[in-house]
């Protein structure tokens, strides 16, 4: 049995802001103190490590599950199949729907239940629900997928990333230059024998220390209401810990895909922090003693920004449609999917093109 990708779809929303915009913001330390730095510098800072230059955001009237929607709406055209024939949509985010930047997150219905009505899907056996694991969530929706097609339970599902992390941000903390909004989706099929196929997956949650290491926490701003929360981050405590444990994840992964090192094509790897995530790959290569081959991880961070689960399917689906420079992919390459957030939890799974 081929689990296959047959189509792929993205969302990148219209609204692009770049690092020049942040320059009137007022960033403050952690105890509320003013940095002694101007803000040109700290932006300068912040450029060098993430490669981030400039970020998405989604417009006012839109919500996190319409840009699900229309992923998946591409998705499902790209793959050529009736919607009324999926049976599961696996919607992986982390803070529901976000009508503006400090409102609660709204999960009733499920995302997932909003996309299927979007998409007009009368079927009741087709089942809809959320998945929160972090930024890596549409990895792991894959991975879910992949099980109930193996099971016997469905021969086809639609998995989504999304996020609109513009609107958890605090626009006193530093890190929320790193944040964006937008989706991606996959239709994952088993009818295609000459399709592709996961080759192997890999799963982990590191909670007994690092469960916190990402947190939801007040404003630098001692003056902001209090009940309003933010994505907060222990951002040294997790780059030590995703370079240390996701190229043992990864080499895990390969291993029990049978396949060699040289043989892998691309690595889609989450866009989290352009340093962090070279970083992962150079320690994975470590690992074989060989160097990190030219090409192999296609990023779009910097002009996208980190748009949490949304990250690796948007740039596959880029990727698979040609509109990143020195970068593509052919049937038959094997290519890898990795990913680390908030848990800790680390995924990856190795694919046949």
């Amino acid at each position: 049995m081929h689990v296959s990708i047959k189509g792929s779809g993205s969302y990148i929303p219209s609204l692009i802001t770049p690092n020049e915009a942040f320059n009137s913001h007022e960033f403050l330390q952690e105890d509320g103190a003013q940095f002694e730095d101007d803000n040109s510098v700290i932006i300068e800072k912040f450029k060098a490590i993430t490669g981030i230059e400039k970020r998405r955001y989604a417009p006012e009237n839109m919500n996190t599950s319409e840009l699900g929607f229309l992923a998946a709406e591409a998705a499902i055209k790209d793959a050529g199949v009736d919607p009324e024939t999926i049976d599961y949509i696996i919607f992986g985010h982390n803070f529901g729907d976000v009508s503006a930047p400090g409102a609660q997150g709204d999960t009733l219905p499920s995302l997932a239940s909003r996309v299927k009505n979007l998409l007009r899907i009368k079927n009741p056996n087709c089942v809809a629900y959320d998945l929160i694991f972090g930024c890596p969530g549409w990895v792991e929706g894959v991975i879910q997928a992949q099980a109930f097609m193996k099971a016997g339970m469905a021969k086809r599902c639609l998995v989504i990333g999304g996020e609109t992390l513009s609107r958890v941000l605090d626009p006193h903390d530093r890190d929320s230059m790193i944040y964006a909004d937008g989706a991606g989706a996959t239709l994952l099929d088993i009818a295609d024998p000459n399709g592709g196929r996961i080759l192997s997956h890999a799963s982990q949650t590191h909670a007994f220390e690092e469960a916190h290491y990402l947190f939801f926490g007040c404003s630098y701003k001692k003056e902001a209401p209090k009940e309003e929360k933010y994505i907060k981050m222990y951002g040294r405590k997790i780059y030590e810990f995703a370079v240390t444990q996701v190229p043992l994840a990864m080499k895990k992964c390969l291993e029990d895909s049978g396949v060699s090192i040289t043989d892998l094509k691309k690595i889609f790897i989450h866009q989290a922090n352009e340093k962090m995530d070279a970083a992962i790959v150079k320690r994975f290569y470590r690992n074989y003693k060989i160097p990190v081959p030219e090409h192999i991880m296609p990023m779009n961070i910097h002009e996208f920004g980190n748009s949490s689960v949304a990250t690796i399917p948007t740039l596959f689906d880029m990727v698979k449609k040609g509109q990143i420079e020195d970068h593509s992919i052919e049937k038959g390459d094997i290519v890898m999917f990795a990913s680390v957030g908030a848990g800790m939890n680390i995924n990856a799974f190795v694919y046949q093109v």
